[in-house]
C-alpha cells in the first residue's frame, strides 16, 4: 500500500517522539534506580559506622569480646541500639519496644535471648529467599570477627562473599565487620517508590505520545502544504499553462525548489514564445520566395511573360534561394538537436581558415571589399611549425562556421570597406579568431541578438543577397559543439566584430 507524504511525515514525527520519549523514560528510570542504589549504599555505610562505634565502645568497656560473645542480647543491642529491648510501660520486656518493625519478623524469639545456646547468626529467616523483592536489612547481614579473624557472630560458609570493615580502638585493630551482599535496594519503602515512579513515568510517556500525535498531525499538514502547491503548479505547467507560479515564502529547501520551478516556468514560457515566433518567422521566410515563384509561373502560364531562357534562369535562381533557406533551416534544426555528425580529428585551424579566406577573396574583390587574413601565430615560438594551429575538431563544420561568417560580412558590408580576419592565441592555450568588418555597424542593443535565429538588423545592414538570418545561429551551434564561445562586439572600424574562442584541449567526440 502506497502511503502519502502527509502520512509518512506524520508517522516519522510520531516515531521520533516515541523513540525520544522511550529513551527518556529508560534513562530517567535508570537514573532513579542508580540514585536509590547510591542512597542505599550511603545509608548502609552510615549504619555500619554507627554499629562499629557501638562495638568499639563495648570492647573498650569490657576490654575484650568475651562478654559480647556470651550475650546475644548485647550483640543485638549493638546492632539495633543501646537501649534495645526497651522496658514496656506495662511490664515485661518487649512490650512497647521501639525496635524496627522487621525485628520480630526476622529474629523471632532470638530477640529475647539471654544466652548463647541455640542462637544462630545471621538468622535463617534473614537469609531465606522467600521474598525476592525485599532483602534483609544491613543489621541482619553483619558478622563480627575478632582481631585474629575468628568468628564471634556469623557463619564460616558466608565469609568468602563478604565485604570487610575493620574495627580499631585508638588505632589498634580489634576486629572487623563482615557484610553479606544483599540487594541494591533492600528497603520496602524504596522498592515501592521505584515501582510507583516507574508506573508514573509510563503514564507520562503515554500522555506525551498522545500530545505528540495531536501536534504532529497539523504540523505534518503544514509541512506538506508547500509540496501540494508545487504539485499543482507542476500539473499546470505540464498542461501548457506557463503562467503558473509557486507562491514562495521563506528560505528553506522547499522555498528554493519553488524558485527553481518558477525559473523553469519562465524558461518554458520563453521557449514556447520562441517556438511560436520561430514558426511564424519560418512561415514568413518561406512565403515570400514561394509567392514570387508562383507569380512568375502564373505569368508565364497566362502569357504575360514569355517562356524564354532569361525567365527560366530567374526562376532557377528563386529555386536556389529557396533551397538554401531550407538547407539552412535543416542545419539549424540538426545543430539545435545535437544531431549533426561531428567527425573529430586533428586539424590545422590556421590552414582551414586561410583556405576559406582565399576561397572568398575573389567574391570580396568583385564586391569592392578588402579581405585581409592576419595570422599572428606565425611569429610565435613553439615546438610546431610557424603559424600552425593544431586543433581536435571537425574540419567540415569548422569550415562551415568560417564560410557563414565570411558570407555574412560579404552580404552586409558597404562597398569600399573590408573585412579583417585575425587568428591569435586565446586564453588557456586555445585560439581566438576575430572577424572585424567596416560600416555599417550594429546598434549596441542589437548585438546580443545577432545569434538568434531569423534575426536581422535590416535598418543598418542591408540584405544584398536575401539572407534569412540563420547563418550566425548555425555558427553559434557549431562553436558550442566544439566547446568554444562566440560573441558580437562593436568594431573599431565602424562595423561588427565577431570573436570566437576555441579550446585546444578538447577530447575526442563521437556521434
Amino acid at each position: 500500500m502506497s502511503l502519502s507524504i502527509h502520512t509518512k511525515v506524520f508517522l516519522t514525527l510520531l516515531l521520533a517522539c516515541v523513540l525520544v520519549l522511550s529513551g527518556t523514560q529508560a534513562f530517567v528510570h535508570w537514573s532513579l534506580q542508580r540514585g536509590l542504589v547510591e542512597l542505599a549504599e550511603a545509608r548502609e555505610q552510615a549504619r555500619v559506622e554507627i554499629i562499629a562505634e557501638r562495638l568499639a565502645e563495648i570492647y573498650a568497656r569490657e576490654e575484650s569480646w568475651a562478654p559480647l560473645r556470651a550475650s546475644p542480647r548485647l550483640w543485638l543491642g549493638a546492632l539495633l541500639g543501646r537501649n534495645w529491648p526497651a522496658e514496656g510501660r506495662r511490664g515485661g520486656p518487649g512490650e512497647g519496644s521501639r525496635s524496627p518493625p522487621w525485628v520480630r519478623r526476622f529474629l523471632g524469639p532470638h530477640h529475647q535471648a539471654d544466652g548463647s545456646d541455640g542462637f544462630v547468626w545471621p538468622p535463617p529467616s534473614a537469609l531465606r529467599d522467600e521474598r525476592r523483592d525485599q532483602g534483609a536489612p544491613i543489621e541482619l547481614r553483619l558478622m563480627l570477627l575478632d582481631a585474629e579473624g575468628g568468628l564471634i557472630y556469623g557463619r564460616p560458609e558466608l565469609l568468602p562473599d563478604t565485604r570487610r570493615f575493620p574495627l580499631d580502638l585508638d588505632g589498634t585493630p580489634i576486629g572487623a565487620l563482615a557484610v553479606i551482599a544483599g540487594p541494591p535496594v533492600a528497603e520496602l519503602a524504596d522498592l515501592h517508590f521505584v515501582e510507583r515512579q516507574g508506573g508514573r513515568l509510563w503514564l507520562i510517556v503515554a500522555a506525551m505520545l498522545a500530545l505528540a500525535a495531536a501536534l504532529a498531525y497539523p504540523l505534518s499538514s503544514r509541512l506538506i502544504r508547500p509540496v501540494k502547491e508545487l504539485q499543482r503548479t507542476a500539473r499546470r505547467l505540464a498542461a501548457g499553462d506557463y503562467d503558473a507560479r509557486v507562491a514562495i515564502g521563506g528560505g528553506d529547501e522547499i522555498a528554493r525548489l519553488g524558485r527553481d520551478i518558477n525559473a523553469l516556468a519562465d524558461a518554458l514560457g520563453r521557449n514556447d514564445r520562441a517556438r511560436r515566433r520561430w514558426v511564424a518567422d519560418i512561415s514568413h521566410e518561406l512565403r515570400t520566395p514561394i509567392a514570387l515563384l508562383r507569380a512568375h509561373l502564373e505569368a508565364m502560364q497566362d502569357g504575360v511573360r514569355p517562356l524564354d531562357r532569361a525567365e527560366v534562369d530567374r526562376l532557377h535562381g528563386d529555386v536556389l534561394r529557396l533551397s538554401r533557406l531550407v538547407e539552412d533551416l535543416n542545419d539549424l534544426a540538426t545543430t539545435d538537436l545535437g544531431a549533426l555528425a561531428y567527425r573529430m580529428q586533428e586539424i590545422d585551424l590556421a590552414e582551414i581558415l586561410r583556405e576559406d579566406v582565399d576561397a572568398f577573396r575573389t567574391r570580396f574583390e568583385a564586391a569592392g571589399l578588402d579581405l585581409v587574413f592576419d595570422n599572428r601565430l606565425a611569429g610565435r615560438r613553439d615546438p610546431g611549425p610557424a603559424g600552425c594551429a593544431p586543433l581536435h575538431a571537425d574540419a567540415g563544420r569548422i569550415s562551415q562556421l568560417f564560410g557563414n561568417l565570411l558570407h555574412n560580412s560579404l552580404s552586409y558590408t558597404d562597398p569600399g570597406g573590408g573585412l579583417t580576419v585575425t587568428l591569435d592565441a586565446g586564453p588557456g592555450g586555445g585560439y581566438r579568431i576575430t572577424f572585424e568588418d567596416t560600416a555599417p555597424g550594429v546598434p549596441t542593443e542589437d548585438l546580443p541578438r545577432l545569434f538568434d535565429r531569423l534575426y536581422r538588423v535590416d535598418a543598418s545592414r542591408s540584405r544584398h543577397t536575401g539572407g534569412a538570418g540563420l547563418g550566425l545561429a548555425i555558427a553559434k551551434n557549431v562553436v558550442l559543439a566544439h566547446g568554444g564561445t562566440i560573441e558580437a562586439q562593436a568594431a573599431a572600424a565602424g562595423g561588427c566584430a565577431i570573436r570566437i574562442e576555441l579550446p585546444a584541449d578538447r577530447g575526442e567526440r563521437s556521434q
